[in-house]
């Protein structure tokens, strides 16, 4: 499920999903059937507001849509009419925008209204709460008010929400980073990163190159274990998690990890023995891995694992027990390595 203000079209969703959607990052979700396309609609939406033009007429149109969400009636207002509008009356506009907004803010009333009702409830330092402030200001005043008028459902929901990104116990953390995984860095290290990942996974390949920043910047600071979770709907996520497996045995995961997420759309047997020449594997043992059923028993073990801890898609991230909200950048992902490792 993607955040909400990337992921709403022109139909409206239920207010369930519209509750769940609000602070998620971009991923792989159990219930997403083409995953890919969910990727391409995001990144498209994601640029559609900035792409509007250039000059004082663009600006206008940039300034409205972020001020107001990008799905509001006065942003596609906006967009329209800044392709007839004569740029001096859009650079008046611009001059002015303080008092348009005084206007704005008293329509979006009912969206500044449900932050501060929420983070009442969710409590005001809660990570729920700040993720609504960052989120609802993109949301259209129309959703604010669904979302008002399903006040209990949504509450309800978010409730459950920061309840699952609470951290992990000690106990439960040390069962995923337990010896035996694919991993780097010492066993000692003051931050463990555990990751669920998918290798036919889209935003898993996003997450992949995070991994690589975090390998290059933090050296033997950090622990990174990497923990197979393949989606139902990825046919041939299974089968590449064993072969990834039957890597290691041999040494050489990492490698073969690179290649299976740079070739993420090649992943049949004959190809993932293809990438075991590739990374000088001895191929003939990685094709017994691909039917040993004790490699698939551990991926079976690995999936039980992110049951447990509420992995619901992939890439999900722990960094010392807690949730990591967006593994797929890596900037917000080092501010929190960074943190714990100052801790």
């Amino acid at each position: 499920m993607l955040r909400l203000k990337h992921a709403l079209r022109a139909a409206r969703l239920t207010v369930p999903t519209v509750a769940l959607a609000i602070g998620f990052a971009p991923g792989c979700k159990q219930k997403d059937k083409d995953p890919e396309a969910a990727a391409v609609a995001a990144a498209g939406a994601a640029a559609a507001v900035g792409a509007e033009g250039e000059g004082p007429c663009g600006e206008l149109t940039t300034q409205l849509c972020a001020r107001t969400g990008a799905r509001s009636q006065l942003c596609a207002s906006s967009k329209a009419l800044g392709k007839v509008l004569p740029q001096s009356a859009c650079t008046a506009a611009v001059k002015d925008f303080a008092l348009m907004e005084k206007q704005i803010e008293a329509e979006r009333k009912v969206c500044s209204d449900l932050v501060e009702r929420l983070c009442k409830d969710l409590g005001p330092t809660t990570d729920t709460c700040q993720m609504v402030k960052d989120e609802t200001p993109g949301f259209p005043r129309e959703q604010c008010e669904e979302l008002t008028s399903s006040y209990d459902q949504v509450l309800t929901e978010l409730k459950q929400r920061e309840a699952q990104n609470q951290p992990l116990s000690p106990e439960v953390q040390a069962k995923l980073a337990a010896p035996g995984a694919p991993s780097f860095g010492p066993e000692n290290a003051k931050v463990t990163i555990v990751e669920f990942s998918d290798f036919q996974c889209p935003f898993c390949t996003r997450a992949a190159s995070v991994v690589q920043q975090i390998r290059e910047k933090y050296g033997d600071k950090v622990r990174l274990v990497f923990r197979q979770y393949p989606l139902p709907m990825h046919a041939e996520a299974r089968l590449a998690a064993q072969a990834a497996l039957a890597a290691h045995q041999q040494g050489k995961f990492w490698e073969y990890h690179d290649l299976l997420f740079q070739n993420q759309r090649a992943l049949e047997r004959a190809s993932l023995e293809q990438y075991a020449k590739q990374a000088n594997l001895d191929v003939e043992r990685l094709k017994k891995g691909l039917d040993d059923p004790a490699l698939k028993a551990a991926v079976d073990a690995d999936v039980k694992l992110g049951e447990e801890v509420n992995v619901n898609g992939t890439p999900t991230v722990f960094i010392n027990g807690k949730r990591v909200p967006n593994p797929t950048e890596f900037e917000p992902v080092a501010k929190l390595i960074d943190a714990a490792l100052g801790a």
